[in-house]
């Protein structure tokens, strides 16, 4: 009788209470959970857009042959009972804003303010490797396998980026930055941390003009060949990479950057 009382509140809370702060209130162990997988496949027109923001947990994007999208978001609540977890796990909001050229999906969480409960959303993409991606996520971002343009934003949780053929534009905030780059083909790879480490890996052959700032940090590139322009500081590397080229622009503050290039 107890158990079901504790569950009818926490579902009244969610269901009256304002206006999107989820509160993790209690004393008391969170012994109940539940979770669900949702799940949705999209077809994004040559050129297109994905857009993936989830400040809930992590993001995994891989890029894909085709023209298909794939998202899989498990959803996870914990809770006073196994019973309360299940009531909150579909009031989870998904978010949809789809058209023929851009694919938009947005977990926003729980509406109102929860008291004893704990939520977590993962999500894996799967999206057209030619396509553009924006992602912004919370605890994790990593992307793969893309040659589209990848701008990301990732807080609290590093940020990993491999196999990258196109433009990038990445923040990592309170987490590293790790990125490997398959090839440039000319666009601006434009990389920051805000307290954590950059470590970039580079093709061997790669044409480039580098820039590298720090600002409480070291900036190390190992053994690479850089002829350089201007005068260089301990803080700041200005250079050009084999025969120069496409902007590669790397900054850290309260970090240090790394710069190799891939065996």
């Amino acid at each position: 009788m107890l158990q079901s009382f504790r569950a009818a509140l926490l579902l009244t809370a969610a269901l009256l209470a304002g206006t999107g702060c989820v509160q993790r209130g209690g004393s008391k162990p969170l012994e109940g959970i539940a979770q669900d997988e949702w799940t949705r496949t999209y077809t994004l027109e040559e050129g297109g857009e994905v857009q993936i923001a989830n400040q809930n947990g992590p993001i995994d994007v891989q890029g894909v042959d085709g023209n298909s999208v794939d998202v899989r978001i498990e959803r996870v609540a914990h809770a006073a009972t196994n019973e309360a977890a299940a009531e909150i796990v579909p009031r989870i909001r998904i978010n949809e804003d789809v058209t023929p050229s851009k694919i938009a999906v947005r977990i926003d969480g729980l509406s109102g303010l929860v008291i004893g409960v704990r939520i977590s959303a993962t999500s894996h993409v799967r999206v057209p490797k030619t396509a553009t991606i924006r992602v912004r996520g919370n605890n994790g971002v990593s992307v793969k396998g893309m040659s589209g343009r990848v701008i990301v934003n990732g807080a609290n949780g590093g940020v990993t980026a491999e196999d990258l053929s196109g433009g990038v534009e990445l923040r990592s905030v309170n987490g590293d930055a790790n990125v490997k780059l398959k090839a440039l083909n000319g666009d601006l790879i434009d990389i920051r941390a805000v307290n954590g480490q950059l470590n970039l890996t580079l093709p061997a052959s790669v044409d480039a003009n580098l820039t590298a700032n720090v600002t409480n940090g070291t900036i190390d590139i190992g053994e690479l060949k850089l002829e350089p322009f201007g005068d260089q500081t301990p803080r700041r590397v200005r250079g050009k990479l084999n025969a120069g080229g496409a902007p590669l622009d790397i900054s850290a503050v309260n970090g240090n950057v790394t710069v190799r290039t891939a065996p």
